[in-house]
């Protein structure tokens, strides 16, 4: 067989001769994408939230703040947040453009407003990506951020660093799952997740996808990424946890039978965070962009009813505002 990845290890069950590939095999049909789309185009997903896209923005948006010197964490909208340790400032799978989409006049259009400009952030240290899709990885705003911060450092899983490198990135970099590097006075872990990578029809999980644990010498922090629920996840907390916070996606779920390999329910990010011990979370991968068929009020409601079927009445999974911020 051929041999194109050069991360390739036979002994990693992850890895193949052309790229990577997820433990758990996949039970979809050839034509599942087909079937998805035609059955989303005959039933109108997905639906405007309750009350219309300006009542939404007003229950669920708010401006970034980032007054203060405490480590913190923002949540900037859909998986992007921003961590503040020890005065750096790590931003995680910024995509501030307006759409999630290679071409800039179609494809998902952001519904709500950035919670911070570029050209407002703090000054950034690092940027750290869990995988190449274009709502993770946008283009024009790392263009913006390597024009503002040109020693901008990236940490990215293995198979990623030649496009950053191209786009003009001078410090990459990439890890494999379970390999850790040491940022100043943090230690970042690169761990599994299950998903898969694409930017274009030639490059399907050529490039490796991932989540990211934060170590500093006082909390640990859990940033999920994007990633289907499986039991193998809970590893990640047997071997780095405790978790004193953690980043769980609740979005792009619907419908189920075509979205569990790759995105979390609601209902399977609380299973997922009973098994992480329960740290305080907060929820992502919903609120921006219209990815699957839910409308994009859903998440919240579905894991408030998800805890409550759960038995989980004192918890610490609670939605934030987009712009909202958690002290470490």
């Amino acid at each position: 067989m051929a041999k194109n990845n050069p991360w390739y290890d036979e002994s990693k069950p992850h890895h193949t001769p052309l790229g990577f590939r997820n433990l758990e095999p996949s039970v979809r049909t050839p034509d599942a994408f087909k079937k998805w789309h035609r059955e989303r185009k005959k039933q109108g997903f997905p639906r405007p939230p309750q009350g219309g896209y300006a009542q939404f923005i007003r229950d669920w948006w708010q401006p970034a703040n980032f007054s203060g010197s405490e480590d913190a964490i923002w949540w900037l909208g859909h998986a992007c947040l921003l961590i503040r340790a020890s005065g750096r400032y790590l931003l995680l799978d910024p995509a501030l453009g307006e759409r999630a989409s290679p071409i800039p006049f179609v494809g998902p259009k952001r519904r709500t407003p950035l919670a911070v400009g570029i050209d407002e952030l703090p000054p950034i240290d690092a940027v750290i990506y869990s995988h190449n899709h274009y709502d993770h990885l946008d283009r024009s705003t790392l263009r913006r951020l390597l024009k503002r911060f040109p020693d901008l450092q990236v940490m990215a899983p293995l198979g990623m660093g030649e496009w950053l490198e191209k786009r003009g990135v001078k410090t990459v970099s990439q890890c494999d799952w379970w390999e850790s590097i040491t940022f100043h006075d943090l230690r970042l872990h690169c761990v599994p997740a299950r998903h898969w990578s694409m930017r274009t029809f030639k490059d399907r999980n050529r490039s490796l996808w991932c989540g990211w644990v934060v170590e500093s010498r006082r909390w640990r922090f859990y940033f999920s990424g994007d990633s289907g629920y499986t039991p193998g996840l809970a590893e990640i907390g047997q071997r780095l946890g405790p978790f004193d916070i953690a980043a769980l996606p609740i979005g792009a779920y619907a419908p189920e039978w075509f979205m569990a390999e790759s995105h979390m329910s609601p209902a399977s990010a609380v299973k997922f965070y009973q098994e992480l011990n329960c740290p305080l979370v907060i929820p992502i991968h919903w609120g921006v962009f219209e990815l699957a068929d839910e409308s994009l009020d859903e998440p919240p409601r579905e894991l408030a009813q998800a805890l409550l079927n759960a038995g989980i009445a004192d918890h610490r999974f609670i939605p934030l505002k987009i712009g909202a911020k958690i002290d470490i």
